[in-house]
């Protein structure tokens, strides 16, 4: 019998600056206490040992320079290697300065593929700078294709943006504009792709993309409501932090989001 691999999915974490609030909340406090549990019970020594973490983008409010000093903080206390992300709220100079060792690929882009039991985790750059949508230009695309033409096995990804709309108007009106050339792309290795995590919708999401499973969840910042108006995105602060747990056992993989409560 196989022993369980768990590793976490953490998204739009949207720290702050020092003393700044969001749609006032202390998001930095809710950050830092999501972490602190995690650590806890995702530790060494905790009920759910995890072997890293993916952040997928939205590190900080508006990609401030001091939001990723704290945030480099926070980040820390996690006994496990934790691999940032870029969103729209980030800043791709703010972010090396912070992270200089953070991996990225040729052209600049934060981007890296990290092999393992897992599988192969392809995690990629869908910034585009100055915008709320998300792109994977030619340059992006060709590295994603080189990764998975020199590899083989079971492949996971990670983007920022989704590449499908979910029926809130506001949200998918700025999701990922190449979604039909990262299908080019991966559709020849369609039976190899294991499950898709993303973040940018700031809500549990579960579903496929042309047959690819996929997933993600709220954060600690706060929801987008799913009654959002056309053109209109509507949200709440007030729910609790939440991640994302996922379990791969064999060729099975189980993703739960848990809630923290107490820290809304």
């Amino acid at each position: 019998m196989t022993t369980p691999l768990h590793f976490l999915h953490l998204t739009d974490l949207h720290m702050p600056p020092p003393g700044a609030l969001l749609r006032g909340i202390d998001v930095a406090a809710r950050v830092e206490a999501m972490l602190a549990a995690i650590a806890e019970r995702h530790g060494p020594q905790g009920p759910l040992p995890a072997a890293f973490a993916v952040v997928t983008g939205d590190l900080t409010r508006d990609g401030e320079a001091a939001a990723y000093g704290r945030l480099r903080e926070a980040l820390a206390r996690l006994p496990f290697p934790a691999h940032l992300m870029l969103g729209n709220h980030d800043d791709r100079a703010a972010f090396r300065a912070a992270f200089p060792g953070a991996p990225a690929d040729g052209e600049g882009f934060v981007q890296q593929a990290l092999p393992g039991p897992a599988g192969l985790c392809l995690l990629l750059d869908t910034l585009d700078q100055g915008q709320a949508g998300g792109r994977l230009c030619d340059r992006r695309l060709a590295w994603l294709e080189a990764r998975l033409a020199e590899s083989e096995g079971p492949v996971l990804l990670f983007l920022h943006h989704p590449p499908l709309p979910v029926g809130i108007g506001g949200m998918d009106a700025i999701g990922l504009r190449e979604s039909a050339a990262l299908w080019e792309v991966l559709a020849p290795h369609r039976a190899r792709l294991r499950h898709l995590f993303h973040g940018h919708l700031h809500r549990p999401i579960a579903g496929s993309w042309r047959g690819i499973p996929l997933s993600s969840h709220r954060g600690p910042a706060f929801e987008v409501a799913l009654t959002s108006a056309s053109g209109r995105t509507e949200v709440s602060a007030r729910l609790p932090p939440c991640y994302a747990l996922a379990r791969l056992e064999g060729g099975d993989l189980v993703v739960h989001t848990e809630e923290l409560a107490g820290t809304a």
